[in-house]
């Protein structure tokens, strides 16, 4: 395991902490939350924790599945009590977030402003000064107007390109069926301006700016150490 993996693991272990018996978690997406499903079903196991969880893609579901643990759509539970999610940039020390990087941006900002606390697990090479800086924002965007999309990030000053599959030829398409457009603006002083530009824009369905929105981040360290950033 690379530090930045066993970095992330351990932050994992600390964010999980809080989770109380009975709660309603809500899961983003990727490795992060791969580790963070793994603690839960120990929970569950070992102290009899009644919990369920709301996972935000296919990936994450399915692996809750394999673990036999309880899942509730979001229409089922509404709200959550508790969210755990990843990021691919975190602004210090506002805690604004750049995420989207594994295409499950719309779905996460559902269940993000959903939960009554939102915990962000990241390792330290995941934080910044300025949000945008070697870093593009995505765009979840219908695949029927994404060119105009593209013609209006134009206009904005940035630029956006749509995102490929590596794995078969043509773009990425999100368990909603949209495309990602991955917007580059370089350093970005006013996200909460930039998001709500973007979300006029005829097709964008959703940024990944998430802005005002995390209640703690939980930093892995290359040390070893985890900090915890409000």
């Amino acid at each position: 395991m690379s530090w930045v993996e066993g970095a992330k693991r351990k932050a994992v272990l600390k964010a999980l902490q809080p989770i109380r018996n009975g709660w309603i978690i809500g899961l983003g997406s990727g490795s992060t939350t791969t580790y963070a499903l793994t603690e839960i079903a120990r929970l569950v196991r070992a102290r009899r924790f009644d919990l369920s969880v709301v996972p935000t893609s296919h990936q994450i579901e399915n692996l809750a599945i394999a673990y036999g643990l309880r899942i509730r759509s979001m229409n089922e539970a509404a709200t959550v009590d508790y969210a755990i999610d990843g990021a691919d940039q975190v602004e210090v020390p506002s805690l604004n977030l750049v995420k989207g990087g594994g295409g499950a941006l719309l779905r996460e900002k559902i269940v993000d402003s959903a939960a009554n606390r939102l915990a962000i697990v990241v390792d330290e090479t995941k934080l910044a000064k300025h949000l945008g800086e070697r870093q593009s924002v995505p765009l979840e965007v219908l695949a029927f107007g994404h060119r105009s999309v593209q013609v209006g990030v134009t206009k904005m000053g940035g630029r956006a390109r749509l995102r490929e599959s590596a794995g078969k030829v043509g773009p990425i398409v999100t368990d909603n069926g949209n495309l990602i457009l991955d917007a580059d603006f370089g350093r970005i002083d006013h996200p909460a301006q930039l998001d709500r530009k973007l979300k006029m824009l005829p097709g964008v369905l959703e940024t990944g700016l998430f802005v005002n929105m995390a209640d703690c981040v939980y930093v892995g360290r290359k040390d070893g150490k985890v900090d915890t950033l409000v």
